[in-house]
């Protein structure tokens, strides 16, 4: 075989267009064989894959096997989230604890028992001694998201007992994880600034009296300042993305590695990596880049028809990303409202009178009440078509002053949550059945050609 130097635009280009010719599959052939792509039914609708008692996300019901448009609602081990939030907005306390426990053991926690829960989350936060050096500021990432799925899997070389998967151990590894991800993702964060950024690095020490949502504000501000509006803001936005059922992508990613036997911290590593796609959790950074875009490109922002007249190029193309895609708008389950949206709106609505944010508000509303109509519109399509968590998520996050690198990280530290209940469904109640769905093989059976013959 003949050696010569290697070209990598060259090269490269080639060995991708060898690999294009036999790696596509024909759209129609999952017709053939009744494949449903993505596991969704011709509906959209999910196929079933499995059960759980931790969370329901409602927002179609089949009748006379027609799928038909309900309001959204999402409930955490059947108590509604509308009611949770609700609940704490009245008694002006925080929720992501309360929340936790909720989605971890199955009930509402009593006095006693969230006492006892908030104090070993507490105590779990800090890092082992070498942690922050050895991991985090040895190899500085530019992406938060690709370092907090390292670390989270790092994790488990300072356990002393990683890989027993007893309800027991897999508890204790779920609260160290809840508890640990927040100062991780803040400890990749700075390192990130110093060494990307030019800016200066500053490690702030959490404060066992405060929350997670507390603590999360105090670490990441240079100053540690924060004001108790704005850290129960934060605990609302976690507690409203903390859990979506078993089959949003990186809970199932989280599952299917759990049903093969592994440990906790590749089961949450791999729903991080999922997470960060922009098809799921990496949304929300998506809708501030289009954001951004509308507001270059419109004038006058409470203009319906230049807004609108906006909104059609992105559709179309020529505005945005060149995807296509109104980013928060829309979902695989809601249909006519998605209950966090609905919710995170609400509570927005009462920070922003009187701050820099109102025309912004505004805008986002304007996104939302047109582009139903634009994208029927544009693809002919009359179904309903409603505002997702992400489309408001960015402005709240702005205005309690996270940084955009910073909004993703915060969806995996409120999931990782969702995701260990569901680990410890899954390790506990499915039998240790590996989850193992058939693909079938449409290649053409062909005979071995000698090297030498090959052309």
């Amino acid at each position: 075989m003949s050696q010569s130097a290697f070209d990598p635009d060259k090269d490269i280009s080639f060995l991708c267009e060898e690999s294009r010719k036999y790696t596509s599959i024909n759209p129609a052939d999952y017709k053939t064989y009744q494949v449903k792509r993505g596991l969704r039914n011709d509906d959209g609708s999910g196929v079933m894959a499995g059960l759980t008692r931790i969370c329901n996300v409602h927002g179609y019901v089949i009748d006379d096997g027609e799928k038909a448009p309900v309001k959204g609602r999402l409930t955490y081990r059947g108590i509604d989230l509308e009611d949770i939030i609700g609940a704490c907005s009245a008694e002006n306390r925080f929720g992501f604890e309360e929340a936790a426990w909720l989605l971890l053991y199955g009930k509402l926690p009593t006095v006693r028992q969230l006492g006892i829960f908030g104090r070993a989350i507490s105590l779990q936060r800090d890092l082992p001694g070498t942690f922050v050096d050895n991991v985090i500021t040895a190899v500085p990432c530019r992406n938060i998201m690709n370092a907090l799925q390292r670390a989270a899997l790092a994790l488990y070389t300072y356990d002393d007992d990683p890989d027993t998967s007893t309800h027991e151990n897999i508890m204790r590894q779920s609260i160290s994880l809840i508890a640990k991800m927040p100062t991780m993702m803040v400890a990749a964060y700075q390192v990130k600034r110093r060494s990307f950024d030019n800016k200066s690095m500053y490690f702030h020490t959490t404060k066992p009296e405060l929350t997670l949502a507390e603590n999360i504000l105090r670490t990441m501000r240079s100053d540690r300042q924060f004001t108790d509006e704005e850290a129960k803001m934060l605990d609302l936005c976690l507690v409203l993305q903390m859990e979506h059922g078993g089959g949003n992508n990186s809970t199932f990613a989280s599952r299917v590695l759990t049903s093969s036997g592994t440990d906790i911290y590749s089961a949450v590593s791999a729903g991080i990596g999922s997470l960060k796609g922009p098809r799921h959790g990496g949304a929300n950074f998506m809708v501030m880049g289009m954001m951004d875009a509308i507001k270059n490109g419109v004038s006058n922002w409470r203009d319906e028809t230049e807004v609108a007249g906006f909104i059609r190029k992105i559709l179309n193309k020529e505005e945005g990303d060149g995807s296509g895609l109104v980013y928060g708008m829309g979902h695989a389950v809601y249909t006519i409202s998605d209950p966090r949206a609905v919710l995170l709106k609400q509570y927005a609505a009462k920070m922003i009178p009187g701050t820099q944010y109102e025309a912004e508000f505004e805008l986002i509303q304007l996104i939302e009440k047109l582009t139903p109509g634009l994208f029927r519109e544009k693809k002919g399509i009359d179904a309903p078509l409603c505002a997702n968590v992400d489309l408001y998520s960015g402005m709240v996050y702005t205005m309690l002053r996270v940084p955009p690198e910073l909004m993703t990280p915060l969806f995996a530290v409120a999931r990782t949550v969702g995701w260990c209940a569901h680990i410890i469904e899954e390790a506990c109640t499915t039998g240790g059945r590996i989850i193992r769905p058939a693909y079938k093989d449409v290649s053409t059976r062909t005979a071995y050609v000698p090297l030498e013959q090959r052309t």
